[in-house]
């Protein structure tokens, strides 16, 4: 069976680097915006980013693959769509929360942080059974 780990926490967490040494491949939407070992955000393409995501996703789990997937998830309803693509695939689903407080790697201004942690949404009994730590 295969598995679809989901790392979710506010920028800086560690979420990104757990998901990097956690032996499956792994992607984040952040890995959309980059060019040439460059970053270059931009909000207008933030759904797309997800999009893609969610396709690598899907890929590798069609394939046979694990798959770890690294972003904030900060709303539940973005974790739904993953919840759907490991059913699809008869693939197990675990979620793993990071709370580590590091230097976030895109220099997001503390304001946009506090907004973030503020519309943090907790996890429900149901999806905390999935969680590891």
């Amino acid at each position: 069976m295969t598995t679809i780990t989901l790392y979710r926490g506010l920028p800086g967490s560690g979420k990104s680097t757990k998901a990097k040494s956690s032996g499956p491949d792994y992607v984040e939407a952040d890995m959309f915006f980059m060019r040439n070992g460059r970053y270059l955000y931009d909000n207008k393409k933030i759904k797309d980013a997800h999009i893609w995501c969610q396709s690598i996703a899907r890929f590798n789990l069609q394939q046979g693959k694990d798959i770890a997937v690294s972003n904030t998830f900060i709303a539940l309803h973005e974790i739904d769509i993953y919840l759907k693509i490991a059913k699809a695939y008869n693939a197990k689903v675990q979620i793993i929360e990071c709370s580590g407080n590091f230097q976030n790697t895109h220099n997001i201004p503390q304001f946009k942080l506090d907004s973030m942690k503020d519309r943090w949404e907790e996890l429900p009994i149901n999806l905390q059974k999935l969680c590891i730590n």
